[in-house]
């Protein structure tokens, strides 16, 4: 009798191997929307009236169905890794770009003049004095983009990507072993908790000023709630 641990053959990996693939497809996405929307951020902070209309991109670009996105990547990067990673990267920035954009406003007036008292030009003030100031909140939507990139990596198997864990749910199919769906479907959850709470940590090291319980300033509209990504999520 088969067991939980037990992966078909076809896989090509066994069940750490598949997490540790699922992780590297989901999470190079997420640093690779950080480093993007780092600069973004900063010019919509900088540049107010460019804010709405970048917000609104990276909003439409998250309507679209995952499924569609890699259907339409397949003829230029085949069925890669890559295929799966271009669209959660881009997802990533609708949660990025307002996080960071709310957390670098945050930055009281009287702050940026001093900073500006002592000799710090644009970009070191960006990077020295506001960036470390709104790690909460950028903390707090890379917690998002973070969760939403782990499940949607699942997706992936129906382009016959062989990294993901969301093969398992193909497979429970084809072989008519519902153990594996399970498999699947908890090692994601666990998955994705577990990267949360590292996140946390994280938090917790990089802000040793903020109080344990305080939670960072968010705008409702600028950015979707975890109920929100996870309904999303699952329409896709």
């Amino acid at each position: 009798m088969t067991g939980f641990f037990d992966i078909p053959s076809d896989l090509q990996h066994s069940w750490l191997g598949l997490i540790g693939l699922h992780l590297r497809e989901a999470l190079l996405p997420v640093l690779a929307g950080l480093v993007a929307a780092l600069p973004i951020a900063q010019l919509c902070a900088r540049f107010r009236w460019l804010y709405p209309p970048v917000l609104g991109v990276t909003t439409v670009l998250y309507a679209v169905p995952s499924l569609a996105f890699f259907v339409v990547l397949i003829d230029y990067t085949g069925q890669t890794e890559l295929t799966v990673m271009i669209p959660l990267a881009v997802y990533s920035l609708v949660v990025l770009v307002p996080a960071i954009v709310d957390g670098v406003r945050s930055v009281s007036q009287e702050t940026l003049a001093a900073a500006t008292a002592m000799g710090f030009g644009p970009l070191r003030r960006y990077l020295q004095v506001q960036l470390p100031i709104a790690v909460p909140a950028i903390l707090a939507g890379l917690r998002v983009a973070t969760v939403s990139s782990i499940s949607l990596v699942s997706v992936g198997a129906l382009i016959g990507n062989q990294g993901a864990l969301g093969n398992l749910l193909a497979d429970a199919m084809f072989y008519h072993r519902p153990v594996l769906a399970v498999n699947s479907v908890v090692t994601t959850a666990v998955l994705a908790i577990l990267v949360d709470a590292l996140l946390v940590l994280v938090r917790l090291v990089l802000t040793p000023w903020m109080p344990p319980g305080a939670r960072p300033k968010r705008k409702a509209a600028a950015r979707p709630e975890p109920a929100a990504v996870a309904g999303e999520e699952a329409a896709r």
